[in-house]
C-alpha cells in the first residue's frame, strides 16, 4: 500500500501531516503493510505523476486531501483524467450536503453543490462529518482510495468505511502482527546495547523497531508471514523475552500513553492527584486531563511560575527559596506537600526547573530540574539534568513525562 498525502500546506509546514501518522497506524494493525508515504503539492500534473507510478507498484493507494470545494482542490479533475470518467453528481451526497447548509441557516451556493460531483462509476464513501465523500476506485484489480483531508473526516472514513472493504478484499499477500513495549529513564542507544543479543535470535520475519520521543521510547516487535497462528505463537513467545529483558526500564506493554498507564493506576487504587507546576508551565496537567475520564482521579494544579507565587500560594519557606533557590529539593518538597492540602488529594506532582535557553548557572545548567512526588506516607524527589541541546519544548516534555513516570512507580509501590 502506498499513501499520497496532498496540499501546499504540508509542504511548507503550515500544517503538521498527522494524517501520515494515523493512517499508518491503522494499516499496521490491521495487518496492512504501507511501504512509502508521499507529499505533494496542489498540483495536477504531479498528483497524476504520484497516482500512476503508485498504481504501478502497488495493488493498493490511498490519497488524502484535495476534496474540497476551493479552485486549489483539483483531486477529483486528476482522478477523472487517470480513469477516463466524467464528474456526476451523486444524489445521495447532494441531499446530505443540502440538509447540513439547512441545518446551519447557511444557502447552498453551486461551488457547495459541486462537492457532491464524483468520479462516474466510483463507490462513494459517505463523509457525515463534512460535505467531501470519500471515493474508492477499481482499475485492472487496483485500488485508489482519495479522501478528505480533515483529520477528523478522514479518521472516520477509515475506520467506517475504507478498513471493512480492504479487510473484506484480497488485498493482503501476508499477515502482519505487532506488540509494544514501552521504556523510560534509558537511552535509546543503552536500550540497543541491552537488546543486542536478543535481536540476533529472532526468528525469520521478525523485527524490532525503536521508536523514540522525549523521555519515552517505544519498542516495536513486528512479525510478518502467512500462517498467522503460527505467527502469533512464536511472536506471544518472542514478546514475553523481550519484556523480561526490559523489566527494570518499561511501564506499559500497551500501545497508549503514559499519563493514561497513570491514570488507570489511580482509578484501580481509588486516589486523586494534583500538580503545582513551575518549568513545566502546566503541561502535566494537560497530558493527565487529555485522557478520557481523568475528572474521576484529577482535583486540580497550581502553575507556580513566580517565587511570589509558591511562596503565597504553596507556602514554600522563604529561606528555602532565598538559600537554596527556586530549582531545589526543599523548595520542590515543599511544593508537593503544601499542595495535597490546598487540593486535599492523595498523590501530588511538584516541579521546578530552567527550561532555558536561559538561565542556568555552572551549578544548575540548562536542563536541569527538581521533581518531587508526594504519597499519603512517602515524599519522593528527584533531580534531572536534561541537558540544553535539545531545546526548551522537549525539555518541558522530557520532565512532565518523567514526572508522571515517578508517579506511576509511587502508585504501583502502594497498590502491592
Amino acid at each position: 500500500m502506498i499513501l499520497i498525502n496532498i496540499g501546499d500546506e504540508l509542504l511548507i509546514g503550515q500544517v503538521v501531516n498527522t494524517n501520515a501518522a494515523f493512517i499508518g497506524q491503522q494499516m499496521t494493525a490491521a495487518g496492512f503493510e504501507l511501504t512509502d508515504v508521499i507529499t505533494i503539492g496542489d498540483d495536477g500534473p504531479a498528483i497524476r505523476e504520484a497516482v500512476e507510478r503508485a498504481m504501478s507498484k502497488t495493488d493498493v493507494v490511498l490519497m488524502t486531501g484535495g476534496l474540497g470545494p476551493t479552485k486549489d482542490d483539483i483531486t477529483k479533475k486528476v482522478i477523472c483524467d487517470i480513469f477516463q470518467r466524467e464528474l456526476v453528481i451523486d444524489e445521495a451526497t447532494l441531499k446530505q450536503v443540502t440538509e447540513m447548509f439547512a441545518a446551519r441557516g447557511m444557502e447552498l451556493t453551486e461551488t457547495n453543490r459541486q462537492q457532491a460531483a464524483v468520479p462516474e462509476g466510483c463507490v462513494v464513501l459517505t463523509n457525515t462529518l463534512g460535505t467531501a465523500p470519500g471515493l474508492w476506485l477499481e482499475k485492472d484489480g487496483k485500488v485508489l482510495i482519495s479522501l478528505p483531508g480533515v483529520p477528523f473526516e478522514m479518521e472516520k472514513l477509515i475506520k467506517d468505511e475504507v478498513l471493512p472493504r480492504l479487510k473484506a478484499g484480497k488485498f493482503r499477500s501476508s499477515s502482519l502482527l505487532y506488540k509494544v513495549v514501552q521504556c523510560t529513564n534509558i537511552t535509546e542507544s543503552g536500550l540497543s546495547d541491552m537488546l543486542e543479543e536478543y535481536e540476533k535470535q529472532l526468528p525469520e520475519g521478525f523485527k524490532l523497531a525503536y521508536l523514540p520521543k522525549p523521555g519515552i521510547i517505544r519498542l516495536r516487535l513486528t512479525a510478518e508471514g502467512n500462517d498467522t497462528e503460527q505467527m502469533q505463537t512464536t511472536l506471544d513467545q518472542q514478546f514475553d523475552l523481550l519484556k523480561q529483558q526490559v523489566a527494570e526500564y518499561a511501564f506499559t506493554d500497551e500501545d497508549i500513553e503514559l499519563e493514561e498507564v497513570v491514570g488507570r493506576l489511580l482509578v484501580k487504587a481509588g486516589k486523586t492527584m494534583a500538580t503545582a507546576e513551575s518549568c513545566t508551565g502546566g503541561y502535566i496537567s494537560h497530558l493527565i486531563t487529555s485522557v478520557p475520564g481523568s475528572s474521576r482521579y484529577f482535583q486540580g494544579s497550581l502553575v507556580s511560575y513566580s517565587n511570589d507565587i509558591k511562596r503565597d500560594l504553596l507556602n514554600v519557606r522563604e529561606d528555602n527559596l532565598k538559600r537554596r533557590g527556586a530549582v531545589s529539593e526543599p523548595v520542590v518538597s515543599d511544593m508537593a506537600l503544601n499542595a495535597m492540602g490546598l487540593f486535599d488529594v492523595d498523590y501530588t506532582i511538584a516541579t521546578s526547573g530552567i527550561a532555558g535557553p536561559d538561565g542556568g548557572t555552572p551549578e544548575k545548567p540548562v536542563g536541569t530540574v527538581w521533581i518531587a512526588v508526594a504519597t499519603p506516607v512517602r515524599l519522593a524527589t528527584k533531580e534531572f539534568r536534561f541537558g540544553s541541546r535539545m531545546g526548551r519544548k522537549q525539555i518541558i516534555e522530557r520532565a512532565a513525562r518523567a514526572a508522571l513516570n515517578m508517579l506511576r512507580i509511587e502508585i504501583e509501590k502502594d497498590l502491592r
